[in-house]
């Protein structure tokens, strides 16, 4: 984990390269090259398969094959953060990525026959995995007879290196990434706050073509539209009704660039980028191509069951991000610009904002798909994305689903196999309730929630109304003590589908509790949906 911030100084000193280093030419043959003394110590410094202090493998590999340290380092930066990443397949057609280089494909097989090791050892050791990628952009300069002493006139070499074919990708690739960070500067610190890696600022532009100016996208203003060959129409009278959220297991011009090529059969409704740049591929109002899988509820809490053995792409729009699911931390850039697409989409569909409408695509199609990843910060994005939207409350809520809570601040104690999660009664909060029959027995659904220190609150719940429901329906308000300080008794046939206030209470510093009891009259439900503390 660590911290990425721009370089504060503005470099002065020209591009550095160093002398020693191999040759390759077009025509002669791609030996193994045999790693310096420079490589053996660098890597004593990195554990097998960390991240750690990068600068010195970035060093000794520019210095091994002759290439520019700092386009390396942005080369890096740009493809995976300076993450140890071991991809997944997300697109068919397109192999996983691998390393800090992110490495893939023919791509690193020929790059560790160049650095001579294993495709192995490219895949899990950090520096192998640099050593590899400077070997073979140092081929690629070769190939393109590149001026190395000239650090714009790599931009060729680099563009091969990244295997991205869409023209204006690599224009977009080379000038708004790679180059971009060249003339920023960014540094990396551990937590720590040790230097994992850095780039100071460099004056320099890439000698090559400019990006193409695009129309703006019509479903989100400020959107670039870049169409997409590969969609067709939703089924007549669909519903949208679900966001899937996606890593693309490469960079934002690679994804983009795909998924617009017309033989990758593969596309997505938006691509956001690493640092917020949104791409709008396919109308909100067409099927984009981007689950391989038929709609299965059981896989996702039980949520729009009717949707059962219906391909995804019918009822859902489809968002990209530039980034993998094995990595660690995602851009709050980026977070914060899908949290506002997201937001948009749902307001303008009428999804609803939570976990199980905003949903996974490795939760969707878990055979073969594991992205987001398990570090897409999804309690903070489902808030980021109400906020966007407005839908502030006051207070803090408590779902009957952890999903949709921070548990930090406030929980759902485990519930007895004798409750139900139902979503049968509209009206509920979040993704659903849970209900039970009544009966003589201590047997309650546990809200939680934690106060710093002691203060006076306001208790609200929220229920789903039916004609079963308990009229005697008992909340039970507890202090972190663990003293009972009310027991409310409500009639849950009436005032479904709001907040309902129970009473203000003087509560202690900790972990307080409202339970909802079945001990009450006998022969009806009561219900256990939401609680809010204001």
């Amino acid at each position: 984990m660590y911290t990425l911030r721009k370089a504060l100084v503005t470099a002065t000193a020209a591009l550095s390269l160093a002398a020693c280093g191999p040759q390759q030419s077009p025509e002669s043959p791609e030996p193994a090259q045999t790693p310096s003394s420079a490589i053996d110590s660098a890597q004593d410094v990195l554990n097998r398969g960390s991240t750690g202090q990068l600068d010195p493998l970035f060093d000794a590999a520019a210095r091994e094959f002759n290439v520019p340290t700092d386009l390396l380092k942005a080369i890096s930066f740009n493809e995976t953060r300076w993450q140890m990443v071991h991809g997944e397949v997300e697109f068919d057609g397109m192999p996983a990525a691998h390393g800090v280089m992110a490495l893939r494909g023919e791509a690193l097989e020929r790059g560790a026959a160049l650095a001579g090791v294993s495709a192995e050892q490219v895949r899990n050791d950090a520096a192998e995995n640099i050593r590899a990628a400077a070997a073979l952009l140092s081929a690629h300069a070769d190939e393109l007879k590149v001026d190395r002493a000239d650090l714009g006139a790599w931009a060729p070499a680099v563009v091969r290196l990244s295997g991205i074919d869409n023209t204006d990708a690599q224009a977009e690739y080379i000038h708004k990434q790679v180059y971009a960070t060249l003339r920023s500067g960014v540094v990396a610190e551990g937590a720590d706050g040790k230097v994992t890696a850095s780039i100071m600022p460099t004056p320099v532009e890439a000698k090559f073509a400019a990006p193409s100016l695009h129309a703006l996208a019509v479903d989100y203003p400020g959107a670039i539209w870049r169409p997409s060959p590969n969609y067709n129409a939703r089924p007549a009278g669909t519903d949208i009704s679900m966001i899937v959220i996606h890593t693309c297991e490469g960079s934002y011009s690679s994804c983009w660039s795909w998924l617009t090529n017309s033989a990758s059969g593969v596309s997505a409704h938006y691509v956001v980028s690493e640092g917020g740049e949104v791409s709008q591929l396919v109308n909100e109002a067409n099927r984009a191509w981007h689950v391989g899988a038929t709609y299965d509820c059981s896989l996702n809490g039980s949520v729009s069951c009717g949707l059962n053995g219906t391909s995804v792409n019918h009822f859902s729009v489809g968002i990209e991000h530039g980034g993998f699911a094995s990595q660690t931390t995602f851009p709050a850039a980026q977070i914060d610009s899908s949290a506002r697409l997201s937001c948009d989409i749902a307001k303008g569909q009428g999804i609803p904002m939570d976990s199980f409408h905003i949903v996974a695509h490795g939760r969707l199609q878990p055979a073969s798909r594991t992205d987001p990843g398990p570090n897409w910060p999804w309690s903070s994005y489902i808030s980021k994305i109400n906020s966007a939207c407005g839908n502030t409350t006051t207070g803090l809520i408590i779902d009957s689903n952890n999903a949709n809570n921070d548990t930090s601040k406030g929980k759902i104690e485990t519930v007895s196999a004798n409750w139900t999660s139902s979503t049968n009664v509209a009206g509920y909060y979040g993704t659903g309730y849970f209900v039970a029959p009544t009966q003589a027995v201590s047997d309650p659904v546990t809200f939680s929630f934690y106060l710093s220190a002691a203060a006076t609150k306001t208790i609200d719940a929220w229920w789903t109304a039916g004609t079963d429901r308990s009229t005697t329906t008992p909340f039970i308000v507890y202090n972190a003590a663990g003293t009972k300080l009310a027991t409310v008794n409500v009639n849950q046939q009436l005032n479904g589908g709001k907040w309902n206030t129970l009473g203000t209470y003087s509560f202690s510093a900790g972990w307080n509790k409202v339970q909802v009891s079945r001990w009450t009259t006998a022969g009806a439900q009561v219900v256990a949906d939401a609680i809010r503390v204001r």
